[in-house]
């Protein structure tokens, strides 16, 4: 791989010679990082590889994809320049992995959130089945300046709570509203409790993307 990124990787137990898998490229929250996240795929691991990425961005305790000009707002250079890099990162896989490129999947939690969000719109239903925003938003510049690939049909689980202190749960009826303005397949899920993915959340994750893979 040539891509900048450290990443985790899971393939499928007992993989068939020959058979393709899904993929699901995963994105965490600021100060996190790449081990944070697959364990909510943990019933569906056999089922598809599973790319867990790394922010390039020290953020103690963790990383992050991108530094913040202000609330709400990226700086608009470092956030566009790693939307790219994870859009090759994802075309990079595809040529490299046995992967199912009509089954590629994007999902994130807050940072990686927002970032799945601007993803579906750069990559569309012609090179996307579907993306998971946990707590996110879709920030101003993106939804205002970039070219936006066509999304109609594109599955999408939408989740934020109700009681979200960090990114205000507006901002996610807001991506919900936006995305289903454009023509996509919005899930939304509210659910009473902070800036987080519960339980319950967990299974509305795994219950789509199996959904999703059995397509």
């Amino acid at each position: 791989m040539k891509s900048p990124f450290t990443f985790e990787h899971s393939a499928p137990n007992n993989v068939e010679k020959g058979k393709l898998y899904p993929a699901v490229f995963l994105m965490h929250g600021m100060g996190s990082n790449e081990q944070d996240l697959p364990q909510l795929l943990h019933e569906l691991k056999d089922n598809c590889h599973i790319f867990s990425l790394r922010g390039p961005v020290v953020q103690p305790p963790g990383y992050a994809f991108f530094t913040v000009e202000e609330f709400g707002k990226p700086h608009k250079a470092i956030f566009d320049k790693i939307v790219v890099h994870i859009r090759d990162f994802i075309e990079e896989v595809v040529q490299e992995y046995p992967v199912d490129a009509t089954k590629l999947f994007v999902m994130g939690f807050s940072q990686g959130g927002i970032l799945a969000q601007t993803l579906a719109l750069v990559l569309g239903t012609e090179k996307l089945a579907g993306a998971v925003a946990l707590s996110a938003y879709l920030p101003a510049h993106v939804r205002d300046e970039y070219f936006k690939n066509d999304v109609t049909n594109l599955p999408m689980l939408i989740t934020h709570g109700t009681m979200d202190y960090v990114l205000p749960y507006q901002w996610g009826e807001a991506s919900r509203d936006f995305f289903k303005g454009q023509g996509a397949d919005v899930t939304f899920v509210s659910f009473e409790d902070g800036h987080g993915v519960t339980p319950a959340i967990q299974q509305e994750i795994t219950r789509f993307f199996t959904k999703q893979f059995n397509a």
